[in-house]
């Protein structure tokens, strides 16, 4: 058996804060409750190796991982992927984003195995990831809700003309 999740979330900002602020890993930490630290370990091309840690666990424990980040703007998609898998046997991470009327839809999917011998089988992390993408979604839209409120943003006001002078 495999594991795989789909979560989606719609974010009352223009596409390109919710691109900037989501794909600026250096923040993380800031942007997501669950990470401790985020190491950037290279760059080349679009392509980013970091180490992310987390917080301990209600056990104590430390988890940290090294994973590959690869956005591509022009098909506002993100592939990322566990290097040092640990528990996981692989695990495949795809971001997609796509302007709606009402700002900004964010989906992540997750495609993984847990190995033989992890701590935990394939459908309670299944089951694990659903609960905890719904909580850092929810912590995320209201920090870029936040961000776009102060800097006067609405999910109109940023389309294809402010991409265009972006890219």
């Amino acid at each position: 058996m495999t594991g795989h999740t789909q979560n989606e979330i719609t974010i009352a900002a223009p596409l390109d804060l919710v691109w900037e602020v989501t794909n600026d890993l250096e923040n993380w930490p800031q942007l997501f409750s669950e990470y401790a630290s985020v190491e950037i370990l290279s760059r080349e091309g679009h392509r980013t190796t970091f180490r992310l840690t987390m917080h301990p666990d209600e056990n104590g424990t430390v988890w940290s991982w090294v994973s590959e980040r690869e956005p591509d703007r022009e098909s506002l998609t993100v592939k990322a992927r566990r290097v040092e898998t640990g528990p996981f046997a692989h695990m495949d991470i795809h971001w997609r984003y796509e302007e709606v009327p009402a700002g900004t839809r964010m989906v992540w999917t997750q495609d993984f195995a847990m190995k033989p011998d992890a701590p935990v089988d394939d459908e309670w992390m299944t089951d694990n990831i659903n609960r905890n993408s719904k909580v850092q979604m929810a912590l995320i839209r209201d920090r870029i809700e936040k961000i776009a409120a102060e800097r006067g943003a609405t999910h109109g006001l940023h389309g294809g003309a402010a991409r265009a002078r972006n890219d």
